[in-house]
């Protein structure tokens, strides 16, 4: 299926590593011309060079911290009429309530709404313009099914999820969409760090605490980085223009709610 993304500009976010870069390689596989981002040069650069072996379309590459007004300000001078955004940044660790003060609740609030939302604001203006516009943000599972110990994640992206929510119904009339993508024990480094995590706080191998990840997950496997980057595709490609204001559980079918 051709997706009719020949030629579209996309900004992915945090895109140096993990379910960015599977978003960024999908999209340049599809010949998008895309802006990759990170913090750290060194693996940034790296995979600016993988995706240039691809063949699709351009890439570029731009190192900033978006929770900065002056990071985000350079990736939309570099990029300033995307027709797609990918909203990812890295969330806060897990922890308790008890641990989380004032400043770090705000970091959290920070990284995880309001610097997405931020983008959000200075690019959908135009993609209403010129009628054409993908915004897709990734979330987390945990957005619909809370956990105590995600309490940070979680509060940030639920804020920015009921923005969202709210701005895809007076956009959709011009051709923009919105929509969020929840994870959930994708095969990335953040995976292997939170078996490290397991595996400091109950004392057992990388191998259990990789194998209790995998048991709870009704498909009994981890999901790949290319599962998620070719989903994010699809719901930037023309033929997604009817879907919007949405929350795409990939989670191996482990959801367990009805709606």
């Amino acid at each position: 299926m051709d997706l009719g993304l020949r030629g579209r500009k996309a900004i992915i976010c945090a895109s140096s590593r993990g379910l960015g870069k599977a978003c960024a390689i999908s999209l340049a596989r599809e010949g998008c011309d895309v802006v990759i981002n990170g913090r750290d040069n060194e693996s940034l650069r790296a995979t600016e060079d993988e995706l240039k072996q691809l063949g699709g379309g351009s890439v570029v590459a731009v190192c900033a911290d978006i929770n900065t007004a002056e990071g985000r300000r350079i990736l939309l001078d570099t990029c300033d009429e995307p027709d797609i955004l990918i909203n990812n940044n890295a969330g806060p660790p897990p922890g308790s309530y008890r641990q989380w003060d004032e400043a770090t609740w705000l970091a959290a609030l920070q990284a995880n709404m309001l610097a997405p939302t931020l983008l959000i604001q200075d690019v959908v203006d135009g993609m209403r313009e010129r009628r054409f516009g993908r915004i897709v943000n990734i979330t987390s599972a945990m957005v619909k099914s809370p956990h105590s110990a995600m309490g940070l994640s979680t509060s940030a992206r639920s804020a920015l999820t009921a923005f969202c929510k709210g701005l895809s119904k007076e956009v959709a009339a011009d051709n923009v969409t919105i929509n969020n993508m929840l994870p959930e024990r994708f095969d990335t480094d953040r995976q292997r760090k939170m078996a490290e995590l397991v595996m400091a706080m109950k004392g057992i191998s990388y191998e259990e605490a990789r194998a209790e990840m995998v048991a709870s997950i009704a498909a009994k496997r981890l999901g790949t980085p290319e599962e998620f980057g070719d989903a994010c595709a699809f719901l930037c490609s023309a033929q997604a223009g009817f879907i919007s204001g949405q929350n795409l559980q990939l989670d191996g079918g482990s959801y367990v709610g009805l709606i």
